[in-house]
């Protein structure tokens, strides 16, 4: 059979041969998006006359066909017609008729893969921002219910200071705003269209591209053919952003699953996101978090790859382009199902609250408070450091905690300290006093949450 382009070809390329350079394997994701941009493609070349009204109606009601098989699944796909593009030319043609080889005029695959993978991002993007927002309000509900559940705070890992739990988990919430507000801009360079670009440098039909911009949608279109066909900082932006918002969702991954085992007994994840051990009967897996942290190695890895691909791409469209897809549709996948996957999670959580309070009722992470309490008083705060740090250690060789220390050994540290010290160091007074914009003080974490409820609200 022979190739829609081999025309000029006197020998047919090995079986193997095609199958190496074929990507209907991968581009066969994109078959709505193409059909959708051939519909838009013929509906202008029919308003500018370069196509007669019965022509553009015949290979509109073949689309409209191929569409409808598309829905179905019922299209088949063949490695000789190498990509979605002339697979569904093909099919086209032999749906009705010669006509159906008009359907490219004014028109490049250039363009026409170009004007796909905008399509597809731009459906996919808003996807993923409705995603992130329905795991922000599953954040904002588990916090509504734990705005005075306290937990250890840590830095290097290691007790800091008493917090909120709800104000632990709202981080979260501000980093996946973050990371909604670059998918939203990233918007700006995808609703673009690259349709009458041609191969590269435009075409000789006197097409009308802001029309076929409108049919589909689009804001607005490139401003260089040449750009149009050999731009794909759009995809390089949704996977860079792709890889922020998994790198968050993996430092989640990473303390749900520290949080779950027995020595933090912090949360239970629910069974719908764990599993088992095929040898240990006791066992209870957080796999999901697992999972989730480890996909972000291979979202990673998408980025890489891309932008090794373009960086020594000469002007305009090359070969090596075709591997700018497999790596976004991966993204895409991966994305959506870990957003899903933490939605569920969070929802479903048990938070072990008394497992956390007592957790900051053994430690020191009420150091801190003793020392401003000793800076409030007029010493030096780094005299009081060293007070405290002395005290810290004389708990430490005696095995018991600060609230334990007789007001008699206190006062031997420092004449300052007085009777009240033992409420300045209960941990709830210690997370409530840190009441500065954006603490962790109760009324704080409460304002935080209204804030985040009110733009969740008219989002």
């Amino acid at each position: 059979m022979m190739k829609l382009w081999g025309g000029r070809f006197t020998k047919k390329p090995e079986e193997w041969v095609d199958e190496f350079n074929a990507s209907i394997s991968f581009d066969q994701e994109l078959v709505m998006e193409d059909i959708e941009g051939s519909k838009a493609h013929v509906t202008m070349l029919k308003k500018c006359g370069i196509l007669s009204v019965e022509e553009a109606d015949q290979i509109l009601g073949g689309l409209n066909e191929l569409e409808e098989k598309a829905a179905e699944g019922s299209l088949e796909f063949s490695t000789q017609y190498e990509d979605i593009h002339l697979n569904l030319e093909k099919l086209l043609i032999d749906t009705v008729g010669e006509v159906g080889g008009k359907l490219h005029t004014g028109r490049s695959r250039n363009d026409q893969i170009a004007t796909d993978m905008h399509l597809f991002l731009k459906k996919r993007v808003e996807e993923v921002i409705g995603l992130i927002e329905e795991f922000q309000e599953a954040i904002v509900k588990q916090s509504e219910d734990h705005i005075e559940t306290m937990i250890p705070g840590y830095t290097h890992l290691q007790r800091a200071q008493p917090i909120s739990f709800a104000h632990h988990l709202m981080t979260y919430y501000w980093m996946l705003d973050r990371d909604k507000e670059r998918l939203k801009d990233s918007m700006k360079r995808i609703d673009l269209s690259p349709l009458g670009a041609g191969a590269l440098a435009g075409t000789t039909f006197p097409i009308d591209r802001a029309y076929s911009a409108e049919l589909l949608g689009f804001s607005g279109v490139y401003e260089n053919s040449l750009d149009a066909v050999s731009d794909r900082d759009f995809i390089l932006e949704f996977l860079s952003n792709s890889a922020i918002l998994m790198t968050h969702l993996s430092r989640l991954a990473e303390e749900f699953i520290l949080w779950s085992t027995e020595e933090f007994h912090f949360i239970e994840l629910d069974d719908s996101f764990t599993t088992g051990s095929s040898i240990m009967p006791q066992k209870k897996n957080p796999d999901m978090a697992e999972l989730v942290r480890g996909k972000t190695g291979r979202v990673n890895g998408n980025l890489l790859s891309l932008l090794t691909v373009l960086k020594g791409l000469p002007l305009a469209y090359n070969k090596d382009m075709q591997e700018d897809k497999e790596g976004m549709f991966d993204t895409v996948k991966t994305v959506i199902g870990s957003l899903k996957i933490f939605t569920g999670m969070m929802d479903t959580m048990k938070v072990n609250k008394d497992v956390m309070e007592e957790a900051v009722g053994t430690d020191f992470s009420n150091a801190t408070e003793l020392a401003d309490y000793l800076a409030a008083k007029g010493m030096p705060f780094r005299k009081a450091h060293e007070v405290v740090g002395k005290l810290v250690l004389h708990c430490i060789e005696q095995g018991y905690y600060l609230k334990d220390v007789t007001l008699a050994t206190y006062q031997q540290h420092s004449e300052l300290i007085e009777s009240d010290i033992y409420d300045i160091i209960a941990p709830s007074a210690a997370v409530k006093r840190r009441n500065s914009y954006g603490g962790t003080g109760f009324e704080q974490v409460k304002i935080q949450i209204e804030k985040a409820k009110g733009a969740l609200v008219t989002k």
